[in-house]
């Protein structure tokens, strides 16, 4: 069991995302995994600097954690062109350490350079074509790619590592899954669905699977629930609304509803260590081996202590239920 800390760069400043990086590592985690995102989700977090700068700079300032982008979409801000680059090069620098996590997309972020944002069908297409790219290019020499959406033209990734990334891919259901085993080495998600685990096993998905489980740290429950109705409740809305809504607005109208009882049915909130072993103890159950604790508590350094002093022999120990 591999155990991560999420780096919520929408809530936290560039310089404090470095530093929590490499108090992550201090405290013994084995990765850290942040979003790629041009907006927060909400405009009280303040805050969403390049992902691409932070992991260059956290490698430097790191020796041995690992390194995820949970995750990147290569298929409408960027092209996956660029993002073949970037990654053959963050694994280069950082001596392996690095994942790929990427997804179809979220309309908060991929609609500011003013290409549509289609359904769900065409970013399905236009994230297969994008990930066929990638993989093409990481084969080394001159490529070119005529799809139905995204184009290459006579291009070359020069510096590619000794061993390329994963390429954990991020998915919520059938055709997101059939989308992981056939052109990913990894497996992403933010739900435990063991359905959706087993589908991409039975279509010949194989590689470490990644999950991120809701926490809210803080001495007292209700100060932890305080934090997430703040700052983190759009967490609440489900995949089918995160994918879709615009801006921070319209995040922040969407979850006016949300109450305390909403987070304490999601997060495992406060002091108490065994509400996050039962919280992680679904996704275990549900298959995945690489946990990502996603704490939107109002204190990370107090986390972090709380994790390894607490958490994290006890979140290692875990296996999947009898049955």
């Amino acid at each position: 069991m591999q155990i991560g800390y999420k780096l919520a760069t929408e809530a936290f400043g560039p310089k404090e995302i470095i530093r929590q990086a490499v108090a992550a590592e201090e405290a013994g985690y084995d990765f850290v995994e942040m979003s790629d995102h041009f907006h927060p989700w909400l405009d009280v977090q303040g805050h969403s600097a390049f992902t691409w700068n932070l992991l260059s700079a956290i490698a430097a300032k790191t020796e041995r954690i690992g390194l995820v982008t949970g995750v990147t979409c290569p298929s409408f801000r960027y092209h996956p062109a660029i993002i073949a680059q970037a990654a053959a090069t963050l694994a280069i620098i950082s001596d392996g350490r690095f994942t790929l996590g990427v997804g179809a997309g979220e309309r908060l972020n991929e609609h500011v350079v003013g290409t549509p944002f289609p359904q769900v069908a065409e970013r399905h297409e236009r994230f297969r074509e994008a990930l066929e790219i990638i993989h093409l290019l990481w084969r080394g020499g001159y490529r070119s790619y005529e799809g139905k959406h995204l184009r290459l033209d006579d291009a070359r990734v020069f510096d590619l590592p000794e061993e390329l990334p994963v390429v954990a891919v991020a998915a919520s259901g059938p055709a997101s899954a059939r989308i992981a085993a056939e052109l990913g080495t990894g497996l992403f998600a933010t739900e435990p669905k063991a359905d959706m685990v087993s589908r991409w096993k039975e279509l010949g998905g194989s590689g470490p699977a990644y999950a991120e489980v809701p926490m809210a740290w803080a001495p007292d429950e209700q100060s932890a629930v305080d934090a997430v109705l703040e700052k983190s409740r759009w967490a609440v809305t489900g995949w089918k609304v995160m994918s879709e809504l615009p801006n921070p607005v319209n995040f922040d109208a969407a979850t006016q509803t949300v109450t305390g009882d909403h987070v304490r049915e999601m997060f495992a909130v406060g002091p108490d260590v065994g509400q996050y072993l039962a919280n992680a103890q679904q996704y275990v159950d549900a298959g995945f081996d690489h946990l990502v604790t996603q704490n939107a508590g109002p204190d990370p350094d107090g986390f972090l202590e709380f994790f390894s002093r607490e958490l994290a022999q006890p979140l290692r120990a875990l296996t999947p239920s009898a049955g």
